[in-house]
């Protein structure tokens, strides 16, 4: 089995947290069992914006870290390629 970077698997499990409970919320499935009687407008507001930021910034991360998207990390890339190290 292939050792993996610690800060991948934890932003890999991070972005799937965040994935399945923006389809829970998608589809009406409450995440925590509270009767909505038991939830008033301005927490179910902050909860679901607090649901989309979580979501947006694993995103990011995710794809930010992993991804060459900046010039020091194009040219990472470069010298992984003159290396051999990349496919």
């Amino acid at each position: 089995m292939k050792n993996f970077d610690k800060g991948t698997v934890v932003r890999t499990v991070l972005l799937f947290i965040a994935l399945i409970n923006q389809a829970l919320i998608m589809f009406g499935k409450p995440v925590l069992p509270i009767s909505e009687d038991q939830v008033n407008t301005l927490t179910e507001t902050l909860y679901l914006a607090f649901s989309m930021v979580f979501t947006l910034v694993t995103t990011l991360v995710a794809w930010f870290k992993n991804n060459y998207v900046t010039d020091k990390g194009k040219l990472q890339k470069e010298v992984l390629k003159q290396k051999g190290l990349t496919k």
